[in-house]
């Protein structure tokens, strides 16, 4: 087979033959990372909520002090 750079793979393709071509879909480095730091961002949010409803039914809230 013979490697073709991109200008040369363009002027060989007929019209029918790029209809034919399918692109794959990847999923890269960075929206793999953007998911995740949404993830994280959610599950963190999760926490601290849960943790002030808990401290808000046991009734362990911290009192602001007065200097």
């Amino acid at each position: 087979m013979v490697m073709l750079d991109q200008s040369n793979v363009v002027n060989k393709l007929t019209i029918e033959e790029s209809k034919e071509v399918i692109g794959g879909a990847k999923f890269s480095g960075s929206v793999i990372n953007a998911f995740t730091s949404a993830f994280k961002v959610l599950y963190s949010f999760g926490q601290e909520f849960g943790s002030a409803i808990r401290r808000i039914r046991r009734k362990k809230l911290c009192t602001l002090s007065r200097n």
